[in-house]
């Protein structure tokens, strides 16, 4: 299945709503080409030309109209560009037409796939277009006739598609960067903020049993520690406790944030009340029993504050849930620092 997916398209919705213009403009060329150019090909070139218009017409209106989403799966994308590839040759052959205009139609595919659609689907696509016009040309001109022109709009075709798709290929590596920095943080490795909030919206729209928990996590005495230690250990204690609390929370049932300096975040779809609290006390074992080895030798004790709220099934109240674990976060380092405070009810 995934070796079938690289034959996709890389933007489905695009794809299709770019490939629904193209084939509209190719079906007005191929309306409008007979008024310019008198074709030598007879009743076979004719039959061609006209199922050509009522197959571009159908294919457009099939982008056009159809879910994406199904198209891709269909491999609507490579379906279109082979398709185009054999009507253009079997129209420059029945035509006897190896000009350097009827050649460049077949930048239209290649093209269109260059940019849309995965690498294997591009080289598919312009292999088949290089077979194409290599055969056509190879049946109406002299070989080394063939071969020269050939090697000219083949080049160029390679060219561009190489271009295009390691473009595309730039691109996508970026994306991926800059979605990287927006989701995880850079120093802990955690979830950011951002990622944290689309997580507990996507909890509280689609409601598990058990309701949904948040445990707010406060380092306790880090200003302290930064001003005993500096500055580095303070990012070398979250780095620890991001390590020690990664250790205890499996990543396919919570979800751990760091909100923002020296404040965390663990968010629990599907758990009680009363789960969430046990869980809180194993964190706040936790990481009393692993101290942070400086350079050294020496060990940093470390402490934490933790404030857990919870929201029934049904609930959709996202600031209620965070005021409540603020409420029962701040709560906890007022007891004395070092504990779990639950919130109300």
């Amino acid at each position: 299945m995934r070796s079938l997916r690289a034959f996709g398209a890389r933007e489905p919705r695009a794809a299709a709503r770019h490939a629904a213009a193209l084939l509209a403009v190719s079906t007005v060329i191929l309306l409008v080409l007979p008024a310019f150019y008198e074709s030598d090909g007879g009743t076979p070139a004719l039959v061609v030309h006209w199922i050509g218009v009522a197959t571009l017409v159908s294919a457009a209106a099939t982008c056009g109209l159809l879910d994406p989403a199904v198209l891709d799966r269909w491999h609507m994308g490579l379906v279109l560009g082979l398709g185009s590839v054999v009507l253009i040759g079997a129209l420059n052959l029945l035509t006897s037409d190896v000009s350097a205009g009827s050649q460049a139609f077949y930048a239209f595919p290649v093209l269109w796939s260059a940019v849309h659609l995965r690498r294997p689907a591009v080289v598919l696509v312009t292999a088949s277009a290089l077979a194409a016009d290599l055969m056509t040309l190879l049946v109406l001109l002299p070989t080394p006739a063939a071969l020269a022109d050939f090697v000219f709009f083949g080049a160029l075709l390679v060219v561009i598609a190489a271009l295009l798709v390691r473009a595309n290929r730039t691109q996508e590596r970026l994306v991926a960067a800059l979605q990287r920095q927006l989701t995880v943080d850079s120093l802990t490795g955690l979830a950011t903020r951002r990622a944290f909030d689309e997580a507990l919206e996507l909890a509280l729209d689609r409601p598990v049993p058990g309701g949904t928990a948040l445990v707010l996590i406060d380092v306790d005495s880090f200003k302290a520690i930064n001003d005993t230690h500096g500055h580095p250990v303070g990012d070398d204690v979250l780095v620890h406790l991001a390590r020690v609390l990664r250790g205890r929370i499996r990543s396919d049932d919570a979800v751990l944030s760091r909100l923002g300096g020296d404040e965390l975040a663990v968010l629990l779809p599907g758990c009680a009340r009363e789960v969430a609290a046990r869980r809180a006390e194993e964190l706040l074992e936790a990481v009393r029993a692993e101290p942070l080895a400086l350079p050294d030798g020496s060990l940093v004790a470390l402490s934490i504050s933790l404030g857990v709220a919870h929201l029934p099934r049904h609930s959709r109240d996202r600031r209620g849930l965070y005021t409540s674990a603020d409420s029962a976060l701040y709560e906890a380092k007022r007891g004395g620092r070092g504990r779990v405070a639950l919130a109300a009810v």
